[in-house]
């Protein structure tokens, strides 16, 4: 049987003491000098006859070839390899890279690991940011006004939509009533036509805390006072969107001063996004401060997220994946045939669903940035990020179209994935069944306390989150470039290495800094807290 042709190298560390008296000892045998030689046999023959240089000479060997067998499993018969660091072994012909490689190699990658994964969960720099709701000295004198009077104007509004969008009308109602210097009544919740959730304002947020923080803003009383109650009140439904406080003003101050009530309806994106500085500080007073869960509410959203925490940092997600999401916003899941005929199907049963512009096509939709994102593409763009295998996802939002097939393609590359139900126990989620504004607000209670936060679309949960966690300290947000992305996401000619590339320098400035209002036309204040509710201290007045 042919030996085996495998190479290994090895190595001696002889101290330099031990070397030099030795090299010096057999300079006469190992290198002598340069005089006329006899041929080599004479040369043997020659030392031969000297008795002290062969014992000499035999024991360095001895010495050395036992040194090598004792230490490094010297096989004499096995030639020195060219390539110093390598020991190279060969067993049936196949060729294995050496231990040391392999362990600098390893540890080579779980330094890449650990650096990705510190990165994804850094949080952006605040750049000294703090919430900063100082009202002017104006503001403030007619705050004496409020705590005495406002007991003969009373504001009446009914909000719609779903838990988010009721949010960001109650925030109006609160700075309309400051305007017209009329006392609010605790907002209607009209009953949603797709959830079907009849839940009062008392049942989702705290009412004494809101009472409480508004004390010095805006009157609230629980209902009409028995003076009122059989007044009939000035009904207004249409109001123009956009409006400016002259414009509340002028229109409604006349006859809420004759009649004592108005009546107000659809509320959403009437007001104006930009206000005197005293009244955007007012929205975030509202928004941030006073609009505070109920404790129930607080008490399992805060369980959720301590279950969350229990193991490290964690992602949360909101998908929206969900039927009546692919019918109002024109687009498809994009999944199967079947689940996009679906949609077109249930369009046609009820066009007054779809709120999207009807004269584009889905495709221009998406590729505008309109759509949600589905399962796959928040895969791709997370792992895009360097989001790491065994990251924690809780994931927020109704059960998505498909079912959990839908998810499927984000749950291989994330399995470490929850959401309330199946964080809860036993019965924590009784209480909260068939109550969709409820349910939202547990999720929203998990998201806002995330480590990091992304939307698979935008949507006034995803901007009250955002303005909340800037308001908090600029806590990490993903907002997704959907626009400039999604071509990237149809190019079947990148390499994964340059897609993720691409996408990282995309999102570099999307991650939660701070970002001015000012930069952002027609912007809520309360997405965008900066600099009306939010100053920097390190700062002059002038440069804010």
């Amino acid at each position: 049987m042919a030996r085996s042709k495998t190479k290994q190298i090895s190595y001696i560390a002889v101290p330099s003491q031990f070397v030099h008296p030795l090299s010096s000892s057999f300079q006469g045998i190992l290198s002598p000098k340069k005089v006329s030689r006899p041929p080599p046999v004479c040369r043997i023959l020659s030392a031969a006859r000297n008795p002290r240089a062969m014992i000499l000479a035999l024991l360095f060997l001895v010495s050395l070839l036992g040194i090598l067998v004792i230490s490094f499993r010297f096989d004499p018969f096995r030639p020195y390899s060219t390539l110093p660091c390598v020991i190279s072994s060969s067993q049936g012909g196949n060729s294995k890279p050496s231990q040391p490689a392999a362990a600098v190699s390893a540890a080579l990658l779980q330094i890449k690991e650990e650096s990705q994964e510190a990165e994804f969960w850094r949080q952006p720099k605040g750049l000294g940011y703090r919430p900063c709701l100082a009202f002017s000295g104006e503001y403030r004198k007619a705050s004496e006004v409020v705590r005495r009077e406002n007991r003969r104007k009373y504001l009446l509004v009914v909000v719609s939509g779903g838990l988010n969008q009721q949010r960001n009308q109650i925030v109006d109602a609160v700075v309309i009533a400051r305007i017209l210097g009329a006392a609010l009544v605790v907002p209607i919740l009209q009953v949603n036509i797709i959830w079907g959730d009849e839940s009062e304002f008392s049942d989702i947020f705290d009412l004494d805390h809101f009472k409480s923080v508004l004390a010095d803003d805006v009157r609230v009383f629980s209902s009409l006072p028995s003076t009122h109650l059989m007044t009939r009140p000035v009904e207004e439904k249409r109001t123009p969107l956009h409006v400016s406080p002259q414009w509340i003003r002028s229109k409604y101050l006349r006859r809420l001063n004759r009649e004592g009530v108005l009546l107000l309806r659809g509320l959403d994106s009437r007001l104006s996004k930009d206000l005197p500085s005293d009244l955007q500080k007012l929205r975030c007073k509202v928004a941030f401060q006073a609009l505070r869960f109920a404790p129930s509410i607080i008490e399992l959203g805060n369980k959720l997220t301590k279950r969350m925490r229990s193991k490290g940092p964690y992602l949360a997600l909101h998908l929206r994946m969900e039927k009546d999401v692919w019918v109002r916003t024109g687009c498809l899941p994009g999944l199967t045939r079947e689940l996009d005929e679906v949609i077109h199907q249930e369009r046609k049963r009820r066009p007054e669903l779809l709120t999207a512009r009807s004269n584009m096509t889905y495709e221009e939709r998406k590729l505008a940035g309109l759509c949600p994102l589905n399962a796959l593409e928040v895969t791709r763009l997370l792992k895009a990020l360097d989001a790491p295998r065994n990251t924690r996802i809780y994931w927020a939002g109704g059960e998505p179209l498909g079912g959990a097939a839908a998810l499927e393609p984000l749950r291989k590359e994330f399995p470490d994935m929850y959401n309330k139900e199946k964080l809860s126990l036993p019965g924590e989620l009784d209480r909260f069944a068939k109550k969709a504004s409820l349910l939202a607000a547990i999720d929203y209670m998990v998201c806002e306390k995330s480590d990091v936060f992304m939307p698979s679309h935008g949507g006034n949960m995803a901007h009250m989150i955002q303005g909340h966690r800037a308001f908090a300290g600029h806590k990490k947000f993903i907002m997704p470039n959907k626009r400039q992305m999604l071509p990237y996401f149809e190019n079947p000619l990148l390499s994964e290495t340059e897609f993720n590339s691409i996408v990282k320098e995309l999102h570099r400035a999307s991650l939660g800094q701070p970002e001015f209002r000012a930069d952002k036309a027609g912007k809520d204040v309360t997405a965008y807290p900066i600099p009306e509710c939010m100053c920097n201290s390190t700062l002059p007045r002038s440069a804010q």
